[in-house]
């Protein structure tokens, strides 16, 4: 075994509240029924954040992300109360990433430039569609000239990173359509997108009613012509379906597959933390239902530790979605394992061409990135 070092540290807030329920959703997300109990939320919020406190172990936070959920469905004044607790009970790094979910409704986006002032300085906007049938067959409660609007007023809020979710493959979607959608995002460059085929969920309304998709050779199409459209726009497929312009990777999402460490905090919200004194990597959960989350004095549900026989398979479900891999130094600090303990799963792997292997990098080859679920099992 190696000596487990600490990663850097991250925070996850989740909001569990959404204006209607998308037929897609399997997030841990519930439909709001009258005001939302905002006030109360961010105490419980900051009680939970208090419990979690040693495991932080002194150091800053390179990110926070607030999802949900819709997390823009909270006030400025609620959104600067949340960040304000966490300010005064964290250090954060002078760079610090602070990403903010949002729906393109007209009453959120309303609240982007306050939502900066408080100190999100990283807006995703899940916009999904620019084309009003689309929107209509994913039960979205936006249409195509409020995703438009939101975009714009996100961007004249003086936010600092925007990233726009994008759903391809999609009920009625055919290879020109999904490339015109696409390239409506382009137009209002985006510093990040991430752009994903929409996949049908268990527990979700589109799980029992299931629409009709494209046939799989248009969805190979549209995948193609979308990452060359991607690519000469000037982003980079840095991991499975994130784009980004140079320097705009979310450093969130890259501490999650760089295995780091990140508090989870807020109903049904998960974290990973390292404890190097006793060799362990640790998954925390806490409770999913919001009542109970608010009606009790400790959050934590049925967490589990990783055992040595976990850990390969958790840190490769993680590094190799990345399309760089990671450097096999890394592989040691994180999981507190040798290379050599996986070498023989690695070689298989590259002797059928799934995997490459240099001094400076262990990444999936196109074949594999194909195939990555079937890569990662191998681990498992």
């Amino acid at each position: 075994m190696s000596k487990l070092a600490l990663p850097p540290l991250s925070l996850y807030i989740h909001i569990p509240w959404c204006e209607r329920k998308c037929p897609y959703c399997d997030f841990n997300s519930h439909q709001q029924e009258g005001a939302l109990p905002e006030a109360e939320y961010v105490a419980a919020l900051l009680r939970d954040l208090d419990r979690d406190l040693p495991l932080a172990r002194g150091r800053p936070l390179v990110s926070i992300f607030i999802g949900g959920g819709t997390p823009s469905l909270l006030t400025v004044s609620s959104l600067q109360a949340l960040l304000d607790g966490v300010r005064e009970r964290l250090a954060l790094a002078e760079d610090c990433e602070v990403t903010l979910e949002a729906n393109p409704g007209s009453a959120e986006a309303e609240k982007f430039a306050g939502f900066v002032g408080a100190g999100v300085n990283r807006i995703s906007l899940g916009v999904q569609s620019f084309d009003d049938s689309s929107l209509a067959a994913l039960g979205r409660v936006h249409d195509a000239a409020q995703a438009r609007r939101a975009v714009a007023m996100a961007q004249a809020s003086g936010i600092a990173s925007l990233n726009i979710d994008l759903m391809h493959g999609l009920p009625g979607q055919t290879v020109a359509t999904a490339a015109a959608d696409l390239q409506q995002a382009l137009d209002f460059g985006p510093a990040h997108l991430s752009w994903y085929q929409l996949t049908i969920e268990r527990n979700t309304a589109f799980y029992k009613r299931p629409p009709v998709l494209p046939v799989e050779d248009d969805l190979g199409d549209i995948q193609a012509q979308g990452e060359d459209m991607l690519a000469r726009a000037g982003f980079a497929n840095y991991e499975v379906s994130a784009y980004a312009q140079p320097g705009f990777h979310s450093r969130h999402n890259l501490n999650y597959w760089e295995f780091g460490d990140y508090l989870g905090i807020g109903a049904g919200a998960h974290g990973k933390l390292t404890l190097p004194e006793a060799g362990e990597v640790r998954r925390t959960a806490k409770r999913r239902q919001p009542s109970e989350y608010l009606a009790t004095e400790d959050a934590n549900a049925q967490g589990r530790l990783l055992d040595s026989r976990d850990l390969p398979g958790d840190f490769m479900l993680n590094a190799l979605r990345l399309r760089e891999g990671f450097a096999p130094g890394l592989y040691e600090t994180r999981t507190g394992q040798s290379l050599d303990s996986v070498a023989a799963i690695i070689e298989s792997l590259v002797a059928r061409e799934l995997l490459e292997v240099s001094e400076e990098r262990i990444c999936a080859t196109p074949l594999g990135r194909r195939y990555l679920d079937s890569v990662v099992s191998e681990f498992l």
